[in-house]
This record gives C-alpha cells, sequence and structure tokens, in this order.
C-alpha cells in the first residue's frame, strides 16, 4: 500500500498520484523556489540564496541517491546530473569495479531479475505478512503466552495488527472499486472517441474543455473524461497519462479489496528469484533503472537536481548534484530487503544524501533495514523521509521505515521525516493529506502542486504529496553539502531544522478543520527555508561553533502574514 501520494478522487481519499486541493487561485510553476515578501507564495527561498549569497561561491559535486519507482534516464533535464559509476564500463557485462553489480552505471535496480525480467506491481504488505502468519496460526489470532518466545509474542503482536489492516482497508478499497468500477470501464471507449473526434491520440484537459460534443455519445464520453481531470492543471496532464493513474489506482484498490479472501501472489519472487530470508544475499536484481513507467522517480529527481538554467522546463534545487537511482519501490508496498540493500549500495557508492519518498504502515523485517540506517549513520550519510499521506498523526501512528530502532528503541541522528506544506492559493498552508507529529515529523516542505520532470519525451507536470516534499528538504542538504563541503552530517541536518520559517498564521490540521500552530504538527514548527539555511551555514564556517548546532544561531525567521 503506497500511501506516498494522495488522490483526490471525487471525494475519495485513497493512496496513489496527487492531484490539486481546491484553490481560490492557482500557483504558478516552480512557485516552491519563491520567496513570500518579494513574490508572495510560501516558497522555501531557494532562488534568492543562489543570486544574494551563493553568487560567485566555489562547490564541489555531491551525489544524491534516490530509492524510487526508477527514473528516465533519457530525460533533457536529467541526463546530464545523473551519477556515473567511475568504476563500470557500461554495457560489457562485467562488474570491472567489484562491487557485486553488473553494469550498474547509474545505480541499480534491486526488484529486476538475471533475465531482464522486471517487478512493476507487487502487493500489499500486510496481507504477504498475514498469509504468511496464518500459516502458522491458523485463522484465531492466539493470545500473548508467558510461554511464547520474544520472537512468537512478535509474531502474535504482527498478526493481530495485519488482520486489522488488511480488513479495514480491505473495506474502504472496496468501496473505491464500486464506486470507480464503472468509471474505468467506460474510459477507454470514452477515449477512443475523444481521439477519433479531436483526430489525436494524445490531448490535455484544456483541449478537452474547449471540445463541442455533437452528439450524445460524445457528450458522455467528455463527461467520463473530464471528469478525470478535475484538480490536474489541465494543460499540463494528457489522457494517456490521466488513463494510466487512473487504471494503475483502480487495480491497486482491487488487489486490496481481494487481499483479505486471496492470498497475493509472489511477484518479486518470481522474477528476482534471490534467498528473500537471507539478508546477506544481496547481490541480486539487473541494471534497468527505467523499466516500467518510472513517473514516481523521474519526479523526485527533477526536484533535487534538474539542469539549472538551461531554459528547459524547471530548475532543482541544487546546481552541482549527482543522481544515482535505485530502484526498489514498484507499484505496490516496497519489500523492506530491497531498502535495507539500497540504503547499503548508496552508502558504499558514495552518496552523501538518501531520499526515500515511500512509506507503509507495517515493516516485517525492520531490523534489516535498522542495520543499514546505522551503517548509514556511520558513515555520515543524511537519509530523508517522507511522511506519508495519510492525514495521520505520526506520534500515534506506524509509517515505515522510520528512525526509531526496534531492538533498543533508540533514534537515528541521521534522519529527517518531511511533511508537506502548501500556500493558501493552493489550498491551505499545509497539506491537506499530510502526515504529521509533533514528535516523529522534523519539518515541512513544499509539496502541493510541485512542477517536476516526467517521463516519455521530455515532459513535465504536477504532482503533489509527501513524496514531493521530501526530495525539497534532499535537495537542500546537497546544495548545502556542495557549497559547505567541511560541515558534518550532522551539522548540515541541524541547519535545515534550525533555519525553518515559522509562520505566524493557524494552519488546518490536516484531516479535520481544526486550527493549529504547525509547532503542534513538527518538531520544528516551521518550513525549510534555503535562505535561512545558507546565512546559518556561513556563520558556522565563518568562526561560530563548527562542531555541534544544537540551537540556532539566531532566531527562527517568522513569515510574515500577507
Amino acid at each position: 500500500m503506497k500511501r506516498i501520494f494522495l488522490l483526490v478522487f471525487f471525494g475519495l481519499s485513497v493512496s496513489y498520484y496527487s492531484i490539486a486541493q481546491t484553490a481560490t487561485k492557482d500557483v504558478p510553476r516552480g512557485w516552491h523556489m519563491l520567496d513570500l515578501q518579494k513574490d508572495g507564495y510560501y516558497g522555501i527561498d531557494v532562488e534568492k540564496a543562489y543570486s544574494e549569497l551563493l553568487k560567485g561561491k566555489k562547490s564541489v559535486p555531491v551525489v544524491v541517491a534516490v530509492i524510487d519507482s526508477g527514473i528516465d534516464t533519457t530525460h533533457e533535464d536529467l541526463k546530464p546530473v545523473l551519477w556515473r559509476n567511475p568504476g563500470e564500463i557500461p554495457g560489457n557485462g562485467i562488474d570491472d569495479d567489484n562491487n557485486g553489480y553488473i553494469d550498474d552505471v547509474h545505480g541499480w535496480n534491486f526488484l529486476g531479475g538475471k533475465d531482464g525480467r522486471n517487478v512493476n506491481k507487487d502487493s500489499y504488505e500486510a496481507a504477504r505478512v498475514y498469509y504468511k502468519l496464518k500459516k502458522k496460526f491458523g485463522d484465531l489470532v492466539p493470545e500473548d503466552s508467558l510461554a511464547a518466545t520474544p520472537q512468537e509474542l512478535d509474531e502474535i503482536r504482527m498478526y493481530k495488527k495485519v488482520r486489522t489492516l488488511i480488513e479495514g482497508d480491505a473495506k474502504e478499497a472496496s468501496l473505491n472499486v464500486l464506486f470507480l468500477k464503472n468509471i474505468v470501464e467506460n474510459m477507454p471507449w470514452a477515449d477512443s472517441i475523444l481521439q477519433n473526434r479531436l483526430q489525436k491520440k494524445e490531448y490535455n484537459g484544456d483541449e478537452l474543455q474547449q471540445f463541442k460534443p455533437s452528439s450524445p455519445d460524445e457528450s458522455k464520453a467528455k463527461s467520463t473524461i473530464m471528469a478525470l481531470f478535475l484538480g490536474f492543471q489541465a494543460s499540463e496532464m494528457t489522457n494517456k497519462r490521466l488513463l494510466e493513474i487512473t487504471s494503475d489506482f483502480y487495480n491497486g484498490e482491487k488487489s486490496k479489496a481481494e487481499a483479505v479472501l486471496t492470498e497475493p501472489e509472489d511477484y518479486r519472487g518470481e522474477i528476482v528469484k534471490d534467498n528473500y530470508d537471507d539478508i546477506n544475499d544481496r547481490y541480486y536484481g539487473n541494471n534497468d533503472i527505467m523499466a516500467g513507467t518510472p513517473m514516481h522517480g523521474t519526479h523526485v529527481a527533477g526536484i533535487i537536481g534538474a539542469v539549472r538554467n538551461n531554459g528547459k522546463g524547471m530548475n532543482g534545487i541544487a546546481d552541482n548534484v549527482r543522481i544515482m537511482m535505485l530502484r526498489a519501490v514498484p507499484d505496490g508496498d516496497e519489500h523492506d530487503k530491497d531498502i535495507a540493500n539500497a540504503i547499503r549500495y548508496a552508502v558504499d557508492n558514495g552518496a552523501k544524501v538518501v531520499n526515500m519518498s515511500f512509506g507503509k504502515s507495517i515493516s516485517p523485517q525492520k531490523p534489516w533495514v535498522d542495520e543499514a540506517v546505522r551503517y548509514a549513520e556511520s558513515k555520515g550519510v543524511l537519509l530523508v523521509h517522507a511522511a506519508g499521506n495519510d492525514a495521520k498523526d505520526l506520534d500515534t501512528n506506524d509509517n515505515f521505515p522510520n528512525p526509531v530502532f526496534k531492538d533498543d528503541s533508540t533514534r537515528a541522528d541521521n534522519w529527517i521525516t518531511v511533511g508537506a506544506s502548501g500556500d493558501p492559493a493552493a489550498g491551505g498552508l499545509v497539506g491537506s493529506f499530510s502526515n504529521y507529529g509533533k514528535k516523529e515529523v522534523d519539518v515541512f516542505a513544499p509539496g502541493v502542486k510541485i512542477y517536476s520532470t516526467l517521463p516519455g519525451g521530455n515532459q513535465y507536470g504536477n504532482l503533489q504529496g509527501t513524496s514531493m516534499a521530501s526530495p525539497v528538504v534532499a535537495g537542500v542538504a546537497a546544495l548545502l553539502m556542495s557549497y559547505y563541503p567541511d560541515l558534518s552530517m550532522p551539522q548540515i541536518k541541524g541547519i535545515i531544522e534550525k533555519s525553518v520559517a515559522v509562520p505566524d498564521i493557524k494552519v488546518e490540521k490536516p484531516g479535520t478543520d481544526e486550527e493549529v500552530s504547525m509547532k503542534d504538527l513538527s518538531t520544528t514548527g516551521g518550513i525549510i527555508n534555503v535562505y535561512q539555511a545558507v546565512l546559518l551555514a556561513n556563520t558556522i564556517t565563518q568562526g561560530e561553533n563548527a562542531s555541534n548546532v544544537k540551537e540556532p544561531l539566531k532566531p527562527k525567521p517568522a513569515v510574515k502574514k500577507k
């Protein structure tokens, strides 16, 4: 259950690609880079930082690993910034650098088989765990027993949790399937009529809006497809992408609805063919990081580091970055083993920041991920994770992976959890979908209507979710590491958190009408701000306490009410 995007679809709250919230006006492309005082939008002051504070300063390249669905390696705004493995000769079928991965030129695909096949869709983690434990415990959930071993107690508690999860999610998914069934079944018919009438295979929402039907069938076709465009920026979304998104979501809901009745297929095992129960069996997969339709990973990568000021599409946040793609997130729930191995690969191959725009509500092999997180921490690698899109309080609800180690309940020091902020022009200062938590969410960053790169012929468009907010923070971390290479990872993390802009207005708590301070939704109570972060980095490097950043060296800037 990939709860990283929120689709507000005919009033339903479900998890897949995000569309825009109801807005009183629109936000411009790239609003998240702008300055509130100058431009009137609650952006993070990227351009102001470059023009006023970083102009003429030297920088060093920083590798950012993106653990995601894959990336369009041919995209005009991404191809120049892809990480290239210096020890690998492309296409020779040899592991030239002896790292265990053959021809890993731009990264690795942990969802692939050695025969070239790839996992594109997968099942729901709770269903996978449920059926595995059901074979052990049967239909009756056993009671906790003093005679049970710690492992058995853990399994009993997990079995209870997954039963509740899949029964609840199956009920919600069944309603979604029932609601969407007629629409999805009519989509191909409606789209075919419109393609024929418009005399083009691909059209956008503006073109459809202007189309005047001349028959009852054309009117029905227009209304069917037009309903799917609601909330998207019509000029930037095409029928082709829209139908793909809707179909994928519908099929995912069907899988969840059926999970309580049918054991999920082992999609990954049939293709990858590793020993999944052995974390040390890690040299599996292939080098196809562009497998399937890598919309999500392509969009995330562009937010971090799309080529700046080249006159194409949009600007990324960091201007001297190399994107390493690690494909480990299918259409469905990711596997803990793949995430753990992707983190280790990133660390071993020079990444200094790892972006993780994915999540799920259960983690059966969490110790494997915890070990990888500890390994990254020991090597000074920063992990940035999306908070998730269920409008839930993470102080009382699980979202994995997370920085709390299972074995001793201590916390990783190299972790930032990111909620999604927005703008009043796009529905509110906090994304209505965003998870939050006074203890568990560190910062907020723009995640509503974010314009970035998309696959399939140098395309661009808006998506939203905490999936988009996380790479904003990862991009800022890379920018700071690039221009201030002598600062340590803990210092970079401290700078990002201590330089947030704290709004002096109330915001709506996600999922409610309650107005609260943003300090009630995260540990820092603010939205990241690049300009203030660079000022703080300058202060530290010019003689202040450079060994530790525990307190802000200047007051948190308050965002002024417009």
